[in-house]
């Protein structure tokens, strides 16, 4: 036990330590802009690229190696992704062993020919999706140095995200398919390999030329200067998006292309495959004036969207959220396609402004947006319902009743379950959310998610963030809530123990604190609201109810007297906390 606990002590000590290290110092952040030049070849799905990076180490340390992300290379039988999606219990159906029986020509790599630093060459190996570099002279704090590159690469056959000639027929579905520089934060590098979750990524601009088939019509991040050059059948295309952190693009030669201003906002851009059936045709063209409608309460509800377009893509292989444009699977009804334009869209602000580690804190990005989207929605239905998250609030449920549930400091490509790993980041995350709103207070919540937005915007927030500026928003001390909810897999759970006349007893039977929404119904039949705070909490949110006696966490039960005989109480009448037996919430005496 002493050793045990010294382990603890230990790692205790360093990550805050980590954390103040990075206070002491200021926040500072990598910075990388991206010159590529890309000659894609459509009838052999084979690309060349110039890639010149200019890195700026912002960082207080001296860098001794550099890693790119290769992401197209997950694509090889006997990848990481593909022996991972083989041998856990629940894979992906879009998966499962399809990467094993890929053939040559069908795989997707990206294979490095040359690397250079400040003109001289440098070492460097492929380690499956990750280039480890070897620097020939390290990078010194504030210094910046020019990366240049030659690389060939293939689009793979399309299997997860990225990929060419999808179900739905688009030609070229193009995300993660650069060389794409690892991000480096005062927790070191995060370059982990690419196994099947998500993305993280250093900002900058990106200057990109794409050479491709003239008949092909490209949908893409950032801003198209001028009109393509034409030559040999081939045109140019030249893209600039300023502080982004990905490049991602699409092309078909059947692209119907649309655009749709939203006032005092962005462009919209939608493209979609003109071969459609007729249904779906109709929905692409009723989805334009929504999207409007969701820029604008997205915008008004978290904060505004800084960039001049947005892109809508038929591609991929479901819905995946990039810089500036989202690529959705077009061949759904009308509220499957506006919903997932909602979640993806939403994205733009949880992830690509906010910008949080995904393969770390999935949830702060999945669980948000699908909060959020879940809100957005609830806004086109005729009868706006009683709670929105009530899906995330039931899937949640489910996950605690399965035992299979994995605390949310979990990496996302260590759930044991991909089924878990879903139900976690984006259930249990927007419980987080919408549960933060029972304990603060509904009103200080959007608060809360506006500052939090405006203060970490371009910032890589981590989860401690929302939390200190919800504290910041009340002045209460919430980090119980944090590291009941995020960091374990504690539960709420409250009881109604007895009635005895005026004198009620609740009793605390999970591990997890939570202050408490009580409604009375007396025996004459009127009624009364009660809040108990608890004490940790330091703080009660803005109530009408009647405050009474906080409650300490470790005292199990919790009695108070009414002014009238009790009939009945009601934990929880909103049903916002997380309680995960509503059984024993309601008393008859």
């Amino acid at each position: 036990m002493k050793i045990l606990g010294y382990l603890f002590l230990t790692l205790g000590t360093i990550l805050p330590c980590n954390a103040l290290r990075q206070q002491a110092q200021g926040y500072w952040q990598q910075h990388v802009d991206y010159k590529m030049e890309i000659d894609m070849d459509v009838d052999t799905y084979q690309y060349k690229g110039k890639q010149t990076l200019v890195y700026t180490n912002n960082s207080p340390d001296v860098l001794n190696r550099v890693y790119y992300h290769l992401y197209f290379n997950a694509f090889q039988p006997g990848s990481e992704m593909d022996v991972r999606s083989r041998t856990i219990a629940d894979p992906d159906r879009r998966v499962k062993d399809r990467i094993a029986k890929l053939q040559p020509n069908e795989i997707g790599y990206i294979k490095v020919n040359k690397l250079s630093q400040n003109g001289k060459s440098i070492a460097y190996e492929t380690v499956g999706t990750i280039l480890e570099v070897q620097l020939n002279k390290p990078i010194q704090p504030g210094e910046k140095v020019t990366f240049k590159m030659d690389f060939d690469a293939q689009v793979p056959t399309q299997i997860r995200r990225s990929g060419r000639n999808s179900a739905e027929g688009v030609s070229l579905s193009m995300s993660q398919w650069y060389p794409k520089l690892a991000e480096y934060d005062f927790e070191g590098w995060h370059a982990d390999p690419y196994i099947g979750r998500e993305f993280h990524g250093v900002w900058g601009d990106f200057d990109v030329k794409l050479t491709i088939d003239k008949d092909y019509v490209v949908g893409a991040t950032g801003y198209l200067q001028g009109t393509p050059k034409v030559k040999r059948g081939k045109k140019t295309l030249h893209f600039v998006a300023p502080k982004v952190h990905d490049f991602t693009w699409a092309a078909d030669p059947d692209y119907i292309h649309d655009t749709m201003q939203v006032p005092n906002g962005p462009m919209l851009h939608f493209y979609y495959k003109k071969d459609l059936p007729a249904q779906y045709l109709k929905n692409w063209k009723d989805l334009q004036p929504k999207t409007i409608e969701l820029m604008q309460y997205f915008s008004e509800n978290i904060g505004k969207y800084p960039y001049d377009q947005y892109s809508v893509i038929q591609g991929g292989d479901g819905g995946m959220e990039y810089a500036m444009s989202t690529l959705i699977t077009g061949k759904r009804n009308f509220n499957s396609l506006l919903g997932v334009t909602a979640h993806e869209l939403a994205h733009t602000w949880f992830q690509f402004l906010l910008a949080s580690n995904e393969a770390k804190h999935e949830w702060l990005d999945e669980g948000f947006t699908s909060y959020i989207s879940a809100l957005a929605m609830d806004t086109f239905r005729a009868e706006p319902q009683k709670n929105p998250l009530s899906g995330s609030y039931g899937s949640y449920f489910n996950l605690v009743a399965s035992g299979q549930e994995q605390p949310l400091t979990t990496h996302a490509d260590r759930y044991a379950l991909n089924r878990a790993y879903g139900a976690a980041a984006y259930s249990k995350g927007a419980v987080f959310l919408a549960q933060l709103g029972y304990v603060i207070g509904e009103d200080n919540l959007k608060k809360t998610i506006k500052k939090y937005f405006t203060d970490f915007s371009f910032k890589h927030p981590k989860p401690l963030d929302i939390v200190r500026t919800a504290e910041r928003v009340t002045n209460f001390e919430l980090d119980w809530y944090l590291i009941d909810f995020a960091q374990t897999t504690n539960t709420v759970d409250y009881a109604i123990k007895t009635i005895n006349g005026t004198s009620i007893t609740l009793e605390r039977v999970g591990l997890m604190p939570m202050p408490i929404d009580l409604l009375v119904t007396y025996t004459d039949g009127t009624s009364e609201n009660f809040y108990i705070p608890l004490q940790m909490m330091r703080g009660e949110k803005p109530t009408t109810a009647t405050i009474i006696k906080d409650w300490a966490w470790a005292y199990p039960t919790y009695t108070f007297q009414t002014s009238k005989a009790v009939a009945s109480v009601q934990i929880d009448p909103s049903e916002l906390m997380a309680d995960v037996d509503k059984k024993n919430n309601k008393l008859t005496n």
